[in-house]
């Protein structure tokens, strides 16, 4: 059953300064967000069958971005996924980009691009 309400975006990060930031940003643009410090923490509070994004980091303590985007039996697969980094190189970003990422962006991330990324994530969604 898919959900009619708002699209939810997902933060994954373990800075508590990146995830608040991030938070403020996106709800100042009317989104709904919720946020998470790892990849098992989100895995715990996910609701499958919600429309949104997930803004995903890349080094998280415990799963890594990588190897959560990697899980085949993941019931949020079907959400997309923006990567943020601030260590990324081009593997790193080939690699995220063939498990189904639709952006890969270096932190600090741009505003402007970050919100067109999501726009683009709720399209697709």
């Amino acid at each position: 059953m898919v959900d009619d309400a708002e699209p939810i975006i997902y933060v994954v990060d373990d800075d508590e300064a990146v995830r608040d930031s991030l938070k403020l940003l996106l709800e100042s643009h009317g989104m709904v967000v919720e946020d998470y410090r790892s990849s098992e923490e989100f895995a715990r509070g996910y609701v499958p069958g919600r429309r949104g994004c997930l803004i995903l980091d890349l080094h998280l303590p415990g799963v890594s971005g990588l190897d959560y985007l990697a899980k085949q039996d993941d019931p949020a697969a079907d959400l997309p996924v923006i990567v943020i980094t601030g260590r990324g190189d081009p593997a790193t970003r080939a690699r995220a980009e063939q498990l189904g990422a639709l952006a890969f962006l270096d932190k600090p991330v741009s505003s402007e691009i970050l919100l067109a990324n999501i726009r683009q994530a709720l399209g697709q969604a």
